[in-house]
């Protein structure tokens, strides 16, 4: 038995019960993508969610990124003008720092019209999937979990892995905007005094605008919402909103990949296994890669019951490529005074800083690719 499997723990169900071979906590991009990539095996997947409807409750932004649109089918009818350029502001919003790629780095998207894709490709695959259903579901038993349950994870803790322990939060206001010809620009403030440990951003691709900003908890320097309203009042920047104002947010893990993220009854996607990048908080790219490994690990540990498998979903091995971005981390989460922030912004200002800056906000590495389980 691998290590770890053997503190496991099962929730025990009563008899008479649904017993399914896979039970998917969650109806996120990465449950839904797991979901339908489990159930191409030919294992009966059911997907429960306690949301009652999958257009509410977003707590994502939707960046995709290069790398993401390069590597996977994602509905274009969902996808947002590409970005291009960004824009890097001290705490003062004086003289940014531009930044242009010859590429296209990023596409926002409707994240409601995602997952109703991600739904119905997964229904197509022959998941089953039932909203208003909380986990432990009543009634249903399943032979493996995988937990897609977000960044306070009920799987995690119910089996006994790792559970995310560095969190930042965030709030976003979403809004139809004019489309007045303006160059799509992804807009990122630094101000440690408003968004500590993280950033406030602006993407405004011509067609909608999303403002928001995040931070760590403990730090913030008042609720959300009124932390919002002042970037909104200060920041020059902001369209006007020609539509409804929507508004979402929620917790975001920021410590790497979880180290014990399966065992013999289940394994952890997504937010759930701290799948987000500890620098940017992007999660959407590793939310995919890692559920491709997962439904390839799950499906083959199903197949064989051979525990040795779940070796092949290694948090540990994934963690460790996170060194540099973790260190990383500690830095950003370091710097608490704007004058702080505006003396970074002098080093931004040259040319390696600003090569730096290229890399982290351009660069092909927001996720590392993880290693196919070899064909049994």
């Amino acid at each position: 038995m691998v290590a770890g499997v053997r503190r496991c723990r099962r929730w025990l169900p009563s008899a008479a019960m649904e017993t399914v071979d896979v039970l998917v906590v969650g109806a996120g991009l990465a449950g839904l993508h797991t979901a339908r990539l489990v159930a191409r095996q030919g294992f009966d997947v059911l997907v429960c969610e306690r949301r009652t409807s999958l257009d509410v409750g977003i707590r994502t932004t939707g960046i995709f990124v290069r790398r993401t649109l390069r590597d996977f089918a994602l509905p274009e009818q969902h996808l947002g003008p590409p970005v291009r350029r960004v824009l890097l502001y001290p705490p003062s919003l004086r003289a940014p720092v531009e930044l242009v790629s010859p590429h296209d780095e990023y596409r926002v998207a409707d994240m409601a019209g995602v997952y109703a894709e991600a739904l119905a490709r997964a229904t197509a695959a022959g998941a089953r999937v039932r909203l208003g259903v909380s986990y432990p579901a009543p009634g249903i038993t399943a032979r493996f979990t995988i937990g897609a349950d977000g960044a306070r994870s009920t799987v995690a803790r119910r089996l006994g892995l790792d559970v995310n322990r560095r969190l930042i939060v965030g709030v976003e206001e979403v809004f139809p905007v004019d489309a007045g010809g303006a160059v799509p620009t992804f807009h990122c403030v630094l101000d440690p005094a408003l968004a500590p440990g993280y950033l406030a951003w602006l993407v405004d691709d011509g067609q909608h605008a999303h403002l928001g900003l995040a931070g760590l908890p403990d730090r913030l320097p008042g609720p959300l919402p009124r932390l919002l309203a002042a970037l909104r009042a200060r920041f020059p920047d902001v369209p006007p909103a020609v539509g409804p104002v929507r508004r979402r947010g929620g917790p975001i893990p920021v410590n790497g990949v979880l180290r014990r993220i399966a065992c013999a009854a289940g394994l952890l996607v997504g937010d759930a296994a701290g799948a987000v990048s500890p620098l940017t908080a992007g999660g959407l790219d590793p939310c995919l890669r890692m559920a491709e490994l997962a439904a390839a690990v799950a499906g083959d540990y199903l197949r064989t019951g051979d525990a040795a498998v779940l070796r092949h979903y290694d948090g540990s091995a994934l963690r460790a490529r996170f060194r540099t971005r973790l260190l990383l981390r500690d830095v950003l989460s370091g710097v608490r005074r704007p004058a702080a922030a505006e003396v970074g912004f002098s080093v931004l200002r040259t040319r390696l800083g600003r090569a730096a800056a290229s890399r982290v906000m351009f660069g092909d590495g927001s996720f590392p690719d993880v290693a196919p389980v070899p064909a049994r």
